[in-house]
């Protein structure tokens, strides 16, 4: 599949080489979709526009949220389109109004087909009026009746035939789905750089069934029922610390390649929030967004923060170089320690942290007292996707801190 990538690419660098194309990709709203399984077309909107320089920038569009995207290279008729913090990149020949290639994300070799339309701003298309209204609270089966159903909190709005929301697990939420309600089938969408997500299902009365693309490496069912009373288990409930054992113990390499340990000075006598995560991770995004932000707006608070990167890159090289980039592109204050690298497996992460029963999701967050005792390990993280119960995590994580800072 390497080899598939890197051909990809040299065939596209290769060919605006040879070509005088003097045309240049138009300004405004284009539709992009990535083709998926079952010949299914994940599509999302962006608009292009240039800079004072003259070069072009990029804004995503998921519902109500906006990516920016400024690491655009154009040469002769062939385009790259860097995401921010992500690894995923788009790389394809243009012409005025259409783009054709792929996205790639090379670590876990993965190739979707790529195709973008300038001046279209249907992210669907819709043949039937609506005939249901999927607005509220679903409880939400995925892989429904297998050893690895997992339960989800379906939270939707909607307007005429036009839908928005996310799916929310114990390990995050799925982002900002925008899409339409024709006919009695819905269609949802997400793209962000790190993960392209197509959900589909037919509404019946009170009752869904559907099925969810991640690219096109993964398709899996889902089946829904309303239930407005419905919740998810307590985040705070899921990771513990295993018998015998009483604290976190760990020493990781930092980005200079300094081995970081929680007994090293700046973390004694301190309260210490211990961030699992991975750059290639949009709800780690979220929570490291969150985190930064946080510590900007508390500078009398007395907290250290530090993030355990579980990096995919194969090599160490990369991993770091992974890291660096969300430590520049965030200014993230604190420091972010390579734990692994090659895999993010969960199991493997666990292993390097024994002391966990688990390490269920990425993001996880370890709240750590002055004296150096776990109190609260907090599973996933529910980003600004999940609308109250963001506000809610606010409020919390802001109450327990300022508990553990004045102990």
């Amino acid at each position: 599949m390497r080899k598939i990538i890197f051909f990809v690419v040299i065939m596209i660098l290769n060919y605006s080489c040879t070509s005088d194309n003097k045309e240049m990709l138009s300004e405004g709203i284009w539709l992009a979709e990535l083709e998926v399984m079952d010949h299914q077309k994940l599509p999302f909107n962006f608009m292009l526009i240039k800079d004072d320089q003259g070069d072009y920038d990029m804004k995503i569009y998921n519902a109500s949220e906006v990516i920016e995207v400024d690491e655009i290279e154009i040469i002769k008729d062939s385009i790259i389109v860097k995401t921010p913090v992500f690894e995923g990149y788009i790389a394809g020949r243009f012409t005025k109004n259409k783009i054709n290639g792929h996205f790639i994300k090379e670590s876990l070799n993965r190739v979707v087909p790529f195709t973008a339309k300038f001046n279209e701003e249907n992210r669907f298309s819709t043949s039937k009026k609506a005939e249901q209204d999927v607005s509220g609270i679903w409880e939400v089966e995925f892989e429904p009746n297998t050893d690895d159903a997992y339960a989800a909190k379906g939270i939707f709005k909607q307007m005429g035939g036009k839908v928005t929301g996310t799916f929310r697990t114990t390990t995050g939420d799925y982002r900002y789905l925008e899409g339409v309600m024709s006919g009695d089938s819905l269609k949802l969408s997400a793209f962000d750089g790190a993960h392209a997500f197509l959900f589909t299902a037919q509404v019946k009365d009170s009752t869904l069934k559907g099925t969810f693309y991640s690219g096109n490496h993964y398709k899996g069912a889902f089946v829904g029922k309303r239930n407005e009373a419905f919740e998810l288990p307590n985040a705070d409930s899921l990771t513990f610390l295993k018998e015998g054992y009483d604290k976190l113990e760990f020493s990781f390499l930092d980005t200079e390649e300094n081995l970081i340990s929680l007994t090293d000075d700046r973390f004694k006598n301190k309260v210490v929030i211990v961030q699992i995560m991975g750059t290639w991770c949009p709800n780690c995004l979220d929570e490291t967004k969150y985190y930064i932000n946080y510590l900007k707006k508390n500078t009398n608070i007395d907290l250290e923060i530090v993030a355990l990167a579980f990096e995919y890159a194969k090599t160490k090289e990369g991993a770091l170089k992974s890291i660096k980039r969300m430590k520049n592109r965030l200014k993230i204050p604190y420091p972010v320690l390579l734990a692994q690298f090659g895999s993010s497996d969960k199991e493997l992460a666990q292993q390097k942290l024994p002391m966990l029963n688990h390490v269920l999701s990425y993001p996880t967050s370890i709240f750590i007292d002055k004296s150096g005792a776990v109190r609260k390990i907090h599973t996933g993280f529910n980003g600004p996707a999940t609308g109250e119960k963001y506000i809610e995590f606010q409020r919390e994580f802001d109450d327990f801190v300022k508990l553990l800072v004045a102990e």
